[in-house]
């Protein structure tokens, strides 16, 4: 076996391509798809994901075809522990590759969509150039909402809601801690506690879609004094069995940002002048800002601010001889 990739990083956090050596998923749609791989690729998302060739926080997708001419592409997340129904950060790296690969025609100096169906939805990444460099990428989510406020779980009050995927909200002071380096160790634990606590809850639950149902990450946060006039918090996210996002998180600063808005948040102007609603610091000090773009039935739409950047491509081979093929982890 014999699978290639391309890599990169959006605000620290890593993100597998992977462009070659799989077998083309079938499905009717990408959440379809999703289900098909997890029932029959499991062993080549561990064989890319665990050690020796990844490790316990490693992220990355298979690419697949868009659910109709509409988008460029179609992307299945994974994770150390399996699929997830959203990623915005790999959105932002997607976007980015797909101008660096040509992939999508995109303008010298401008912006240019790349939209990609995910399992949740449509989003897009909204890639902006200057002299044919990518310079930063805007992720523009599916419809962000909140489910449920105040829910007494393990000791706390969490605040749940949606952006892709549902995550639970609980300010780290709640617990006496800060979103800091030296309080991670702690911070993981109550996140595993908080989500064990709302594990079928139903708060935790999709209003419309069961597959969409379960809580996927609990973020901590942290107030900041307001920067030129907007919002400003610290966050992590731990998502799936313990996993730590080195970013501000993509689909969770939606999550957050439903939120905010939905207690009235007062949006300044962000460093280009436009209307920002938060600057969402992540625990290695990387920045997302987001905005609400637009309001719809179903939610609020929000547009984050990051930027990906490449750091390697492989060519992964697995050995027929090697003791541990799909690898291993140790936490």
């Amino acid at each position: 076996m014999t699978i290639t990739t391309v890599d990169y990083h959006t605000a620290g956090e890593p993100f597998r391509i992977v462009t070659g050596g799989v077998p083309e998923i079938p499905g009717a749609d990408v959440l379809s798809r999703r289900t098909t791989a997890m029932a029959e690729l499991d062993d080549v998302r561990r064989l890319l994901c665990h050690e020796p060739r990844g490790h316990a926080d490693m992220y990355g997708c298979f690419l697949v075809p868009p659910n109709d001419p509409g988008a460029h592409l179609g992307a299945l997340f994974w994770h150390k522990d399996g699929f997830s129904t959203a990623c915005g950060h790999g959105t932002i790296a997607l976007g980015a590759y797909a101008v660096h690969e040509g992939l999508v025609e995109a303008v010298q100096d401008g912006v240019t969509d790349v939209v990609v169906d995910v399992p949740s939805g449509r989003v897009t990444a909204r890639v902006r150039t200057a002299g044919g460099r990518v310079e930063s990428v805007t992720f523009v989510n599916v419809p962000s909402f909140v489910i449920a406020r105040d829910v007494p779980v393990a000791g706390v009050s969490a605040d749940v809601s949606y952006g892709g995927a549902i995550y639970a909200s609980v300010p780290a002071s709640a617990l006496g801690l800060s979103v800091e380096p030296r309080h991670l160790h702690a911070l993981v634990g109550h996140a595993a506690r908080i989500k064990a606590g709302l594990a079928g809850h139903p708060a935790a639950r999709h209003p419309s879609d069961e597959r969409l149902s379960g809580v996927y990450g609990v973020i901590f946060h942290d107030e900041l004094p307001d920067l030129d006039g907007v919002r400003q918090q610290r966050n992590v996210t731990v998502f799936a069995d313990g996993e730590v996002d080195r970013s501000p998180c993509g689909s969770g600063t939606a999550a957050r940002m439903a939120l905010l808005d939905d207690e009235g948040l007062d949006e300044g102007l962000d460093g280009r002048g436009r209307r920002g609603g938060l600057v969402h610091r992540s625990i290695v000090g990387s920045v997302f800002t987001a905005r609400v773009v637009e309001r719809t039935g179903e939610g609020v739409v929000v547009a984050i601010d990051g930027m990906a950047h490449r750091t390697g491509r492989h060519v992964f081979e697995l050995d027929p001889d090697d003791p541990f093929p799909t690898g291993f982890t140790l936490r």
